[in-house]
């Protein structure tokens, strides 16, 4: 054992038993203001209770210990002391304020009269600071605490002074913060602010199920788009402008089938200044494989404007950044929701409870600072867990839980968004989203990844892909992804192909027939699957056209590749489950190679639907993410054949809009879906035994017979046969011998009147 009271290896779980290793003699020594040292070979500076065998805990004012230090020490027989460690106390506070669960938390308002409420158990008092006047606030017996206001409370700034021990430093501290459950916040959310969330009428959100998803940054939507007045451009009120070019490119995907737009997050977040950004400067001159361009970009990557937002600060108010007046952050939002309800699309936002920006008494983020230890998920030694990049939160613990299905309620029901997507929903336990999903019946869907400290179920059953099938929750299939895409995003050789990129059937990297079966099963086992959120295209990673470039021959035409991009998207459409494509797959949209752009500025992430701004050729990505793979980057992007036109974009846009048109097709709850022929780079589709997709992915016509095919009255689909793709024209079905004919790089959707 180790004596070390700056770790925290014991847990106390209930209020009558502790878990630590096993010893003669137990003590548990407390400090109510902090002082416990080790001096000598003792513990000084508290009081000592001896624990009970089996570390059961006597009859003890519990509630008033876990308010000051605690440190669990082993003694030998003859009293020599043999290790001592700090505390987890989340289990404890869990089980004595478990009252707490059902309490209505953060800032409520009653007939003009506004109250708060915050969850301190630990705290040894706290109080209201409202500018500079102060109030006090008085503890229920559920760790509550509480203070009723007046109505000219309204819209002023408020902190909470906390008096509390925090374990880091050893004595107690008091720290002003904001409130968890803000609804409100001033610039740079250094305060929280006293609003009123009621009194909006919303335009109502377009009937309908979802269907096709379309995931898009703030930022990136208009931060380019000069037919957005500027003071609006990379803003919420970018989207009130129904006639700029990004929302009418938005109304033009709309009135092809697209149903859903997703918002990267657009809950506050640490990285942005509310109100100052650093800018590059002009890059335009610099060469198409230059690294200047990517210099300029990282050396003010920390103070400018662009970030993705996966570091949340408050996670139940808009991120002030994105609003031209962050006072006024809730009505712009707003106004941005009630925009896309008008062109006919519902709104779901990315949300990330899974980590937050930082942890700790010196933190950014709050939480540690007013019940310290117990908000994130800590390691046998008491630290905290960062396999989410970040610092992990313990949705497991009663009120982190609560937290979060307080905050999206609060989303779905005062700012009438559609839907939510988690972040690394893997490392939330899946009683909570199932929870979730009973309390709301709007869209839920996430990441289900299974890794660091909750893999395998180790903690507790956690939201993974396998663990969410038939709750109603949608998980990302990325095993489809990478079988139509090649390798995956983790290769040292970008170059490694998939079904949608070559793989077998073009010149490139070594890969065998029965490397492309496998994928080819992959990709069946995605289309047919129901409950799946299938995508070949997200925010992270390379861009399907980046990847596309990486893996087709160099000498591919770019008419070929319109026709590889399209093909790659078909095998996400077409699918049964929901279909997901980042902003901008349906345009070529490129992002110079930058395989994880949430930091490199508006020049990578560049978004111009029209294609006159293409982002491919923009200079050597980011080294920080993507200097491995410069070697492969530089003499692509010196190639001008590689960087698609306006006309090409177009193009690429007109044959995704045919997909979207015959998306209805395929989201059939129930539909039956086998794989009755194939090939090599050609998969065949049957579902309800009346629609035929052929996915060819070879450079060749290919001819597949299905059984039972023959004598029946198929026909290439009218939006195919009379569409603006001359290619899939040509694609024929033989009545006599049940074949289906269909060109190179196509996919052709045939139709029975049975």
């Amino acid at each position: 054992m180790d004596v070390d009271l700056t770790r925290a290896a014991a847990r106390w779980t209930s209020a009558d038993r502790i878990i630590w290793k096993p010893a003669p003699r137990v003590r548990l020594h407390t400090a109510p203001r902090g002082g416990l040292a080790v001096t000598k070979g003792r513990i000084t500076g508290g009081d000592a209770i001896d624990l009970l065998p089996g570390l059961r805990v006597p009859d003890l004012p519990v509630r008033e210990l876990l308010t000051g230090q605690l440190v669990v020490a082993a003694y030998d027989a003859d009293d020599t002391l043999l290790g001592a460690t700090g505390v987890q106390i989340a289990g404890v506070l869990d089980d004595l304020y478990a009252g707490a669960a059902t309490r209505t938390l953060g800032p409520v308002w009653h007939g003009g009269v506004p109250s708060l409420a915050l969850w301190a158990p630990t705290a040894q008092n706290v109080a209201l600071i409202l500018d500079t006047e102060q109030h006090p606030m008085r503890r229920d017996g559920d760790g509550v605490w509480t203070v009723t206001g007046q109505p000219g409370w309204k819209d002023r700034d408020y902190l909470f002074e906390v008096e509390v021990f925090v374990p880091e430093t050893g004595r107690v501290e008091r720290n002003r913060v904001t409130d968890p459950y803000s609804i409100g916040l001033s610039v740079n959310s250094t305060h929280s602010r006293l609003v009123d969330l009621g009194g909006w009428t919303a335009v109502p959100a377009p009937a309908g199920p979802d269907s096709t998803i379309y995931e898009l940054h703030v930022r990136d939507f208009s931060i380019g788009d000069t037919s957005v007045p500027a003071e609006h451009r990379g803003r919420y009120l970018a989207f009130t402008h129904p006639d700029s070019v990004g929302m009418t490119h938005l109304a033009r995907l709309a009135r092809a089938g697209l149903t859903t737009v997703h918002l990267l997050p657009v809950a506050d977040f640490s990285s942005v200044d509310d109100m100052l950004a650093d800018d590059p400067g002009d890059l335009s001159d610099f060469a198409p494989d230059s690294d200047e361009q990517q210099k300029r970009v990282s050396a003010v990557a920390e103070t400018d404007g662009f970030n993705w937002g996966y570091d949340p600060l408050h996670w139940t108010v808009p991120e002030g950044s994105y609003a031209v007046d962050p006072a006024a952050r809730t009505t712009e939002f707003r106004a941005m929701v009630d925009a896309l309800h008008d062109v006919g699309l519902r709104v779901v936002l990315d949300v990330v409870y899974n980590h937050t920006a930082s942890s700790g008494q010196t933190g950014t983020n709050n939480l540690d600072r007013i019940v310290p230890g117990y908000y994130h998920r800590l390691d046998d030694s008491g630290a905290v867990h960062t396999s989410t990049c970040c610092p992990n939160t313990a949705t497991e613990h009663t009120m982190m839980g609560k937290l979060m299905i307080d905050s999206v309620l609060t989303w779905a029901r005062d700012y009438r968004v559609d839907g939510f997507r988690f972040d690394l929903m893997g490392h939330h336990p899946r009683a909570l989203m199932v929870e979730l999903r009973e309390r709301y019946d709007g869209l839920l869907y996430g990441e289900g990844w299974d890794f660091g400290e909750v893999a395998g179920n180790a903690l507790f059953v956690n939201a993974s892909q396998a663990n969410m099938r038939g709750t109603g929750i949608g998980t990302f299939n990325d095993g489809l992804r990478d079988a139509v895409r090649g390798g995956s995003p983790f290769d040292e050789d970008p170059r490694v192909q998939g079904f949608a990129s070559g793989l077998f059937t073009d010149p490139g990297l070594p890969g065998s027939r029965d490397d492309l079966f496998a994928a080819q099963n992959r990709i069946q086992a995605g289309l047919a699957d129901h409950e799946a959120v299938t995508y070949v295209d997200a925010h992270d990673n390379l861009t399907l056209y980046d990847t596309l470039a990486y893996k087709l021959p160099p000498i591919t035409s770019m008419a070929d590749r319109i026709r590889m991009n399209t093909l790659a998207l078909a095998l996400t459409t077409f699918s049964q489950g929901l279909t997901f494509w980042h902003a901008g797959v349906e345009s070529l949209r490129s992002k110079s190679f930058d395989a994880d752009s949430y930091n490199s500025g508006d020049w990578f992430n560049v978004y111009d639907p029209t294609g006159a701004t293409h982002g491919f050729g923009r200079g050597l990505p980011p080294a920080e993410k993507n200097a491995n793979w410069w070697p492969y980057a530089g003499p692509l992007l010196a190639d001008p054949a590689l960087r698609p036109t306006a006309a090409d974009v177009e193009s690429a846009t007109t044959a995704a809009e045919t997909l979207l048109r015959l998306r209805p097709l395929f989201r059939r709850s129930g539909a039956a879906v086998t794989f009755p022929a194939g090939a090599p780079g050609v998969i065949v589709m049957m579902v309800d035994d009346r629609i035929v997709v052929v996915f060819n992915a070879t450079p060749f016509a290919t001819t597949q017979f299905v059984p039972g095919a023959a004598g029946t009255d198929f026909a290439l689909h009218p939006l195919q046969a009379s569409g603006p793709d001359p290619v899939v024209r040509s694609a024929a079905f033989t009545r006599a011998s049940g074949a289906f004919t269909v060109p190179a790089r196509t996919a052709a959707v045939f139709l029975s009147p049975r």
